[in-house]
């Protein structure tokens, strides 16, 4: 039960900031820098989220997204 809740939470964190950023074209550096640290430091990630970010950091690699300054 606390594993859903703490899923539920991290996603209401995650989802935004990546639909931000998708909708805007940017990534700021700090978002940057907020995604990496939560894809590496969380072993219970679970696919939905690994996912979200992973189109995030996909979508900087082939140039669609910018990273900016904040």
């Amino acid at each position: 039960m606390v594993r859903l809740a703490q899923h539920k939470t991290r996603l209401k964190m995650i989802r935004p900031t990546v639909e931000q950023i998708l909708a805007t074209g940017q990534m700021s550096r700090q978002d940057h820098i907020h995604l990496t640290s939560a894809i590496l430091s969380d072993p219970q990630m679970t696919d939905e989220e690994r996912r979200l970010i992973n189109r995030a950091f996909d979508y900087l690699q082939i140039g669609r997204l910018q990273l900016v300054d904040d």
